[in-house]
């Protein structure tokens, strides 16, 4: 099967919550493809960041503004089930967890899916792909963490690109269209070796929102234009 089309998630985890609407009205208007929506219990991973009600007030803010990209809501939480028609109401398009986080992998996934969105598993650095085994009927998405969870602006784990070649071998044996995607120290300089490994989905959050001068109403085109570049060399 052909390798979908890169889609670059800017993670707004790195935005300025102040001006969340404003950010990612101007990062998707620079050519980003669908928004990342980092979601935080101070249970499952030690920190706390937005719920559904932010979710919400960003989807109608998009409306609104006739942006039509799709929100990527990564649940960071413990337990996931009571959060998913919650995310789904609010406006999320695609849901993701952690299979450590699920007491019911398959129930998870069959919850997101009759709630109309996409559904993905994410793969902590330290845990097996193997969880896929039973479930890659339901799976739309494959999420590899090339850091920690829990805060932005890590570097990025090299072992990572090992996990994204296993799991992009199991997508192309299942002959599913399922994207694969990476969240983690990914910046200009690594997307390309990251491509190569058999990614097709990019969040960045300090690599697109910290390196920008927040005065400049086009400060984000540079830094997607730059990993267009690159991507378009693998």
């Amino acid at each position: 099967m052909a390798k979908q089309q890169n889609w670059i998630a800017p993670s707004i985890l790195s935005a300025d919550f102040a001006q969340l609407g404003k950010d990612v009205k101007d990062v998707l208007t620079a050519g980003a493809d669908i928004v990342h929506f980092d979601v935080m219990d101070n249970h499952y991973v030690p920190n706390l960041t937005i719920g559904p009600l932010v979710c919400e007030s960003l989807k109608k803010f998009m409306v609104r503004e006739g942006l039509s990209a799709p929100i990527d809501v990564h649940l960071m939480v413990k337990p996931v089930d009571r959060l998913i028609g919650d995310f789904a109401s609010a406006g999320a398009d695609i849901i993701t967890f952690h299979p450590e986080a699920s007491e019911h992998i398959d129930r998870s996934l069959q919850l997101i899916k009759a709630a109309g969105c996409k559904a993905g598993l994410v793969f902590n650095p330290g845990t097996s792909l193997s969880y896929l085994e039973h479930v890659m009927d339901k799976i739309d998405m494959i999420l590899i963490m090339s850091v920690n969870p829990g805060f932005g602006g890590q570097a990025f784990i090299p072992q990572a690109l090992e996990k994204l070649r296993a799991a992009r071998k199991l997508i192309d044996e299942s002959g599913r269209e399922i994207r694969l995607e990476i969240d983690g120290g990914v910046k200009a300089d690594n997307i390309a070796e990251v491509a190569a490994a058999g990614c097709d989905t990019f969040v960045s959050g300090s690599g697109l929102f910290g390196n920008v001068n927040p005065n400049d109403p086009n400060r984000y085109d540079t830094i997607i234009k730059q990993m267009r570049a690159e991507l378009a060399k693998v």
